[in-house]
Formats: C-alpha cells, sequence, structure tokens
C-alpha cells in the first residue's frame, strides 16, 4: 500500500510538472524546453486541418511529456490563419497550438521554419493529411530516447484512400508517401541508397540546424512546380553527418488520399517531378570526385530499367496507369542531370539580371 501511494504521489507530481511547463510555454513560447514539437506545414489546409488536429488531441501516454503543436502557414490564401484561431479560443488539450507564418512558399522553407522555432530538441512531422495513430507521439519519444544515435525516424504510413486506387497500385504507393515495411524497426543504410519520406517523420533539432541549409536546392511543390524531394534532401544532409535514419513501425498513421491524387494526370505529374529531381538526392549522397563515375553508372542504369520496362509491358505503358507511371519516373531520372544543369544556368541568368 505504502508502493503504490508512492507511485501515485509520484505521478501526481509529474503531471503537475508537465501541467506547469505547458502553462509557461503559453507565456514565453520558445523559452520554455518542452519534450516534444509536432509541427504540421500547410498550405490552404483550412479544411482538412481540424482532422489532424483531433487525432492529436487523442494520443495516449503522453501524460508525462511536455508538448507542443506547431502549425505552419505556408502562405495560404484561404481561412487556414482564421481556422487556427477559431481552433485555439477552444483548444481542449494542454498542449499548446502554436501558429507561425512562412512567407516563402515550398515545404523545405516550411520545415525549417518549425525548427527554427520549435522548443523541443524531438520535431515530428506531419502534413495536413496525415492522421497519427493513437501512440504516435510516445512511440517517437521512447524510441528516440532508446536510440540517441538515431537522428531522423520514419513512420509506418498507411493509405486512406476516398476512392480506389488504380489496378497494381502498390507499385508506386511509396510515391505517394506510404511505406509499410513490416512489424520490426530497420535502418535506412547509406549504402542501399534509400530514403523514407517526410511525412510523418521525427528529427533531432540538434542534427536538423548543424546539417541541413537553409537554402535547399529543392524546396518542394510550390507556385505550381511538382518537383519534391526537399525531403530527401534534408534527411540525406543529416546522414552524411553520422546520423542514423531509421523506420520505426509502432509510429502509426494514415495518409488520407483524395480521388484527385489517383487520377493518371496527377501521378504522372508527381512521377515526373521525382524523376527529375533525381540527379540532386543521388548526387548528394557520393563524394565530390565519385559524381562524374556515379552520374554515368546512373545513367546506364536509368536507360537499362526503360528497356527492361518496355519489354517486359510493351502497349502497356501507354495504356496502363501504372506502368505510364512507372515509364514516366525513369525517364526523368534519365533526363534528370540535364533538366538540374537547365535550371542551375536559368537561376544565374536571373541572379545576375537582378543585379544589373
Amino acid at each position: 500500500m505504502v508502493q503504490l501511494f508512492v507511485d501515485s504521489s509520484a505521478s501526481q507530481n509529474l503531471e503537475q510538472l508537465v501541467s506547469l511547463r505547458h502553462s509557461f510555454s503559453r507565456i514565453f513560447p520558445e523559452k520554455v524546453s518542452l519534450d516534444f514539437t509536432v509541427a504540421i506545414p500547410t498550405y490552404n489546409g483550412a479544411e482538412r486541418l481540424a482532422a489532424v488536429l483531433q487525432s492529436l488531441c487523442w494520443q495516449l501516454n503522453v501524460e508525462g511529456l511536455a508538448w507542443e503543436i506547431i502549425i505552419v502557414d505556408n502562405n495560404s490564401r484561404d481561412r487556414t490563419a482564421e481556422v487556427v484561431r477559431e481552433l485555439q479560443a477552444t483548444w481542449p488539450i494542454q498542449a499548446p497550438l502554436r501558429y507561425v507564418f512562412e512567407r516563402r512558399q515550398g515545404a523545405g522553407y516550411a520545415r525549417n521554419r518549425a525548427v527554427q522555432v520549435a522548443a523541443s530538441p524531438l520535431i515530428g512531422f506531419l502534413d495536413d493529411d496525415n492522421l497519427p495513430g493513437m501512440t504516435w507521439i510516445a512511440a517517437a519519444h521512447r524510441f528516440a530516447q532508446a536510440n540517441p544515435q538515431v537522428g531522423v525516424m520514419a513512420s509506418r504510413i498507411q493509405g486512406d484512400f476516398e476512392t480506389s486506387p488504380p489496378e497494381n497500385f502498390e507499385r508506386i504507393a511509396s510515391l505517394l508517401a506510404l511505406t509499410e515495411r513490416g512489424p520490426q524497426p530497420i535502418i535506412y543504410a547509406p549504402e542501399r541508397k534509400v530514403i523514407p519520406p517526410s511525412a510523418g517523420i521525427v528529427v533531432r533539432k540538434r542534427a536538423w540546424l548543424d546539417n541541413v541549409p537553409d537554402e535547399l536546392v529543392l524546396t518542394g511543390r510550390a507556385g505550381g512546380s511538382m518537383i519534391p524531394g526537399e525531403d530527401t534532401e534534408s534527411i540525406l544532409h543529416i546522414q552524411k553527418a553520422g546520423w542514423e535514419v531509421w523506420y520505426n513501425p509502432h509510429m502509426r498513421l494514415h495518409h488520407r488520399i483524395p480521388t484527385a491524387r489517383l487520377t493518371r494526370q496527377y501521378l504522372m505529374r508527381l512521377c515526373r517531378g521525382i524523376g527529375l529531381s533525381r540527379y540532386r538526392t543521388r548526387m548528394l549522397s557520393v563524394e565530390r570526385w565519385q559524381r562524374l563515375p556515379m552520374l554515368m553508372l546512373y545513367g546506364v542504369n536509368d536507360i537499362r530499367k526503360v528497356c527492361r520496362h518496355l519489354w517486359r509491358y510493351r502497349w502497356a505503358v501507354v495504356q496502363d496507369d501504372v506502368a505510364a507511371c512507372e515509364m514516366m519516373l525513369y525517364l526523368a531520372s534519365l533526363v534528370s542531370p540535364l533538366y538540374m544543369a537547365h535550371r542551375y544556368f536559368a537561376s544565374s541568368d536571373r541572379t545576375r539580371d537582378g543585379g544589373q
């Protein structure tokens, strides 16, 4: 009985301490150190935010954690700011709900902004269409505490489809940030050249600040551009610095995918954008002196993939949605060096013209 009383008293003291930290963090949002930050970059996400925030209100096993939520408004044109203010007025849990604005459009800028203002050493990124499982925060914090060498933790992501995806969709599911790698933790070894998507990742603030530049080459989809890869670029910078990247199957979340993102037109644009970003993400993982030979090897391998795909599927590369998307990915990857070179010189010309 005495032991039970001591445990209960200790638990009450811990909860009171957490409550006090939450209270101070509302008054001094960037001065009080917390245990965990959930950052939600959003662009025109007024209609989507309520669902992800509701999922965060249902988190379990976080009684001993002082945590916060930061909405990063990436220069939205809808009611995002107004919706967040309305939610703050009736916010039902102790964890503070904060709002920050990032004028420069692009997921890379929004994530950098979140890291800069986060009040904790661990930052979990959720997209505004991600619904975390009820123990997502607890699982992430527990894994980080047990593995101090890990700089990035990736979630186990399942799709929540508005309509049925096309036949054989599983072949390209990973391109829509769906990650199902089984029930055991897995390290993303650098030599495997595989990096998880940014949806649902948790990063150490120190690993990010020390290694991810303020200006990424790939800044994400913005201004009508469909050239992603900023998430891969950020994670590669952290991995190159010696931090480990892991898949944590206990960090579960659902990715809501509307019908518009399952159309042939959208998927083809997505595959084209991912392919065109490949040169940058591939070269980041090799040393400078290796880049020319690796460029040649990647080129030969891309040609091999194109030929093999044509031989295997023939007319299906035109008629079948998934086969067509795969072909677009391979072709865009092949021309990625030319695209990135064109982009570099075009940017240099604009900079030079602006200085005159």
